[in-house]
């Protein structure tokens, strides 16, 4: 019993470690008055600021288009990079690999300060452009991590008998691979994205002049003071993501055999 007590407080704890501070961030984005102290009564000005607010729009169009292109070319880079290791003997396998795996150990000030250098070193100007490119090269990594085990699993047989019943390579690939991919496919797209609009470090290094995303927008807006906007904006990022969550891991409900 008192075994039994502990483990329902000692998770408590946990929960409100976890989510009281998201909860306090979401009563202060309909608190009417500016200071945190004080309850002004509720309202939604806040949002209604936050959507007349055209910097901090431009820098969520920045983050959404920057996460979904890199994320789109890193599974396309990423999987034809798996296709090609597994091909590999197992000696070079397990050296592309560990190779593979070095950025995702490297910290992201050693990443963000080597990929600024490297785009100074070829004349590239930095603003969006840099910043995607940035992106991709650390995402990649990432979905080659979700795509492999697919990779490993899969029946060489089955694409060669494809081959054999007259279909060409590409044919067989999208018709017979590409399916048994696909969930390391679209799980390393969702880590991807997530690594993508969650990142500030290496985008402060490698972004332009006047060039935002949402990290480093409000990054630069907390060093001012923070602003009841920014309230509302974490409160919807919360919420879009949550929502999203609950989506994802929604299992259906079993269907029912009807009775004879």
């Amino acid at each position: 019993m008192i075994r039994t007590t502990v483990k329902k407080i000692y998770m408590a704890l946990i929960f409100i470690f976890l989510y009281a501070p998201i909860g306090t961030l979401i009563v202060l984005s309909f608190n009417a008055s500016r200071t945190r102290a004080k309850w002004g009564g509720f309202t939604l000005k806040w949002y209604t600021a936050l959507l007349e607010n055209r910097e901090i729009m431009q820098a969520l169009w920045n983050t959404l288009l920057i996460a979904l292109l890199s994320s789109l070319t890193a599974v396309v880079i990423g999987t034809v990079a798996c296709i090609a290791i597994q091909g590999m003997s197992r000696q070079k396998r397990a050296i592309f690999m560990g190779i593979t795996n070095i950025p995702m150990l490297n910290a992201d000030i050693v990443t963000g300060i080597s990929l600024m250098l490297l785009f100074i070193s070829l004349g590239l100007k930095f603003g969006l452009g840099t910043i995607l490119l940035a992106h991709i090269t650390f995402n990649i990594p990432y979905v080659i991590l979700s795509v492999m085990p697919r990779i490993k699993q899969l029946n060489p047989s089955i694409y060669e008998a494809a081959l054999d019943l007259g279909a060409t390579p590409l044919r067989a690939f999208f018709q017979v691979v590409l399916p048994d991919l696909l969930p390391g496919i679209l799980s390393g797209f969702l880590m991807a994205f997530t690594m993508s609009l969650d990142d500030f470090i290496i985008t402060h290094f490698t972004k332009g002049a006047g060039v935002d995303t949402l990290s480093t927008k409000i990054y630069t807006e907390v060093k001012k003071g923070i602003k009841p906007e920014m309230y509302a904006l974490s409160t919807l990022i919360f919420v879009t993501v949550l929502i999203l969550l609950m989506l994802v891991n929604r299992t259906p409900e079993e269907k029912r055999i009807p009775d004879k």
